[in-house]
């Protein structure tokens, strides 16, 4: 994100993370990436970065469920919003884009969270953190590819490509409403 004037659409990014994030369903299905994904495609590995680590940290406070975990997970998916910027930077907001990167970032996270994590944190075993990583990261990666297919062209298009969603369009907006409806 390079200027104030896009903050209103980082907001709606970050709120709709959080909001379907606390709709009850499998842990390992959320919103994240196909989120993340726009934003550093528009606005670069920075936006990526920035918005990966607000949005895991915000949900993980707001729930009351942080730990050691928040900083594996923050740091990972911060290092993918950073590749997501690069890889997507020169590269068409398209449906096969969004999916490939997903499949591999999403196999990224999983190897480095659940190891690290499981073994690390949990002090599990390494085959007890193999055998549970499997079947997770099978429903993560499912979750990832439906949801990039769906929602990341659909958000860029919709959001962040979108000049009426500007913090200046917006105000300009708001402000014309409250002056005819108040004058």
């Amino acid at each position: 994100m390079k200027r104030p004037k896009n903050i209103f659409k980082y907001l709606i990014g970050l709120v709709t993370v959080i909001l379907l994030r606390l709709i009850p369903g499998p842990q390992n299905v959320e919103p994240i990436m196909a989120t993340m994904m726009p934003f550093s495609k528009r606005w670069g590995w920075l936006a990526g970065l920035l918005f990966s680590v607000a949005s895991i940290l915000a949900y993980d406070f707001i729930t009351g469920l942080y730990g050691p975990w928040s900083f594996f997970t923050a740091g990972t998916y911060g290092l993918l919003g950073i590749l997501s910027g690069l890889y997507l930077k020169k590269r068409k907001s398209s449906i096969g884009n969004y999916v490939g990167f997903a499949v591999i970032s999403t196999i990224i996270y999983d190897v480095i969270t659940g190891f690290g994590v499981g073994m690390l944190v949990f002090k599990q075993t390494f085959m007890l953190t193999l055998l549970g990583q499997i079947p997770y990261t099978l429903i993560h990666l499912t979750g990832n590819v439906i949801l990039a297919a769906l929602i990341s062209p659909v958000l860029y298009n919709w959001v962040v490509d979108n000049p009426h969603l500007e913090t200046e369009s917006l105000l300009k907006g708001i402000s014309h409403f409250l002056a005819k409806r108040y004058h």
